[in-house]
């Protein structure tokens, strides 16, 4: 059964052919996550070992880079296998309101379509709540037709359509406890 772990070394092997699937992918462009991956963690273990532990620091103020603001970075896996990744970041920056909001979440091309999107913003929204964010704002590019349902599923409401982006609100919380997510 799929879940959220913090990232970590012991995926390592996982991780790298998730790289390279999201490399190789013609249909979406590869998501910033895997262009910011150090790229001595590409090849080597131990500087593997110290990416993982800058992702898991940036949670912290102190741990953050300039330019970067304080986010939760979670891997969803099923038992070793990295199926996807999805990042909270705790407060939005005039550029993040703009084209990136509060969650964004990629599944490695080989495990889309199997519903684990819809899930992992699921299972964010009450780890969003935990931070402080009554209302999470998350967004896709305007023609990401799977996203976008991704989104709706969840409760998502739309807030606008720019030039690039469907952005939405999103509720951490649900009102009626009768329909989960």
């Amino acid at each position: 059964m799929p879940e959220f772990i913090d990232p970590s070394s012991t995926l390592l092997t996982s991780f790298l052919a998730a790289v390279a699937e999201f490399r190789a992918d013609q249909d979406y462009p590869v998501p910033w996550f895997v262009d910011d991956v150090d790229p001595k963690a590409l090849v080597d273990p131990a500087a593997f070992e110290a990416y993982t532990a800058r992702v898991v620091d940036e949670r912290n103020p102190s741990g953050t880079r300039p330019g970067f603001v304080p986010m939760t970075t979670l891997w969803w896996v099923d038992g070793e296998r990295f199926l996807g990744r999805l990042a909270i970041r705790h407060r939005l920056t005039p550029v993040l309101e703009r084209f990136g909001g509060h969650i964004g979440y990629d599944v490695r091309p080989s495990a889309r379509r199997q519903g684990h999107a819809t899930a992992m913003l699921a299972a964010a929204l009450p780890i969003a709540r935990s931070l402080g964010i009554s209302e999470a704002l998350v967004m896709c590019d305007r023609t990401n037709i799977a996203s976008q349902r991704v989104i709706e599923a969840n409760g998502g409401q739309l807030l606008d359509v720019t030039e690039q982006k469907r952005r939405y609100w999103v509720a951490t919380t649900r009102s009626d406890p009768r329909h989960p997510r």
